[in-house]
């Protein structure tokens, strides 16, 4: 199958989404509102994350590990009782 190249007229379309972009972000942080705290919500998850696999037998703990060490899923958060 040939193409024709001489029949066919390509055309640039470049958009600058710079403004947009920064209006967006305006808007998500505005209806997060002043009591938003994002250091709890980053605590939250990590005590969600530890509570999703705090309960795997050893064949799921292994396969975690697994997976942890292949760079699939993220390594579990400290255990900051563990450090005392």
């Amino acid at each position: 199958m040939s193409h024709d190249n001489t029949s066919e007229q390509h055309h640039v379309l470049e958009m600058d989404l710079t403004q947009d972009e920064a209006r967006r972000r305006a808007e998500v942080v505005a209806a997060l509102g002043d009591d938003w705290d994002p250091v709890a919500v980053v605590k939250g998850e990590e005590e969600a994350y530890r509570l999703l696999y705090s309960g795997l037998d050893e064949e799921q703990a292994a396969v975690h590990r697994e997976l942890v060490a292949a760079g699939i899923l993220p390594p579990l958060p400290e255990d900051d009782s563990a450090a005392a």
